[in-house]
């Protein structure tokens, strides 16, 4: 049992270096930007969790009442309020107001291009490593559910279905990632796309 669970630590950590060098040593991929001023500046924390069975993402299911994205699978975040020393800190916050996880439980590996979204903000994100215990209380104003998703899942780029539809006399495409009952699409799509390239080998 000690040495099945040595070779699973073993190869977690190989799984974990892999991602951390790649990350770290390659430049930040390009993010979608639209052409619209007074975009309002917001982050959000893409928490990626070790287990047994490999790497795992943490997502978000948005409450269903909310005035934008209603029932959409995001990551946690939000806008910066005037006291935040940083969009970092944006994301930590948030991340403790939506889920209960708070900043201790998360190590801040580095972000990448902020992305720009058709509701007018800039969002920077950012890549931290979860605690795997990390304490789990959803605030019901913001948060329907939360679950891990393998990333080695959605990072494949085979899993990415490209779906283009007319807006305002233009062709606009926008990625999607089914991975059982959850499709996963839009600004959270295009954030977990921008992870792979930046990462691929």
């Amino acid at each position: 049992m000690a040495e099945s669970a040595a070779r699973i630590d073993h190869h977690l950590g190989l799984e974990l270096s892999a991602l951390l060098t790649r990350f770290q040593l390659q430049r930040p991929a390009p993010a979608h930007r639209l052409a619209s001023p007074g975009l309002k500046p917001a982050a959000v924390l893409l928490p990626i969790v070790p287990r047994a069975m490999g790497l795992q993402l943490l997502l978000t299911r948005r409450s269903r009442h909310l005035r934008h994205h209603a029932g959409q699978i995001s990551f946690p975040g939000g806008r910066q309020d005037p006291h935040d020393r940083d969009l970092i800190e944006t994301a930590l916050r948030e991340t403790d107001e939506e889920l209960g996880i708070p900043a201790r439980q998360i190590q801040v590996l580095g972000t990448l291009n902020p992305l720009n979204t058709v509701s007018h903000f800039e969002v920077l994100p950012v890549l931290g490593l979860l605690n795997p215990d990390y304490p789990l209380t959803l605030s019901p104003d913001e948060v329907e559910q939360a679950f891990e998703v393998p990333l080695q899942h959605l990072l494949n780029p085979t899993h990415h279905i490209a779906l283009t539809f007319p807006r305002q006399q233009h062709l606009h495409t926008v990625y999607g990632i089914p991975w059982q009952q959850h499709f996963i699409w839009g600004a959270t799509a295009s954030m977990i796309r921008q992870l792979a390239q930046h990462i691929a080998p």
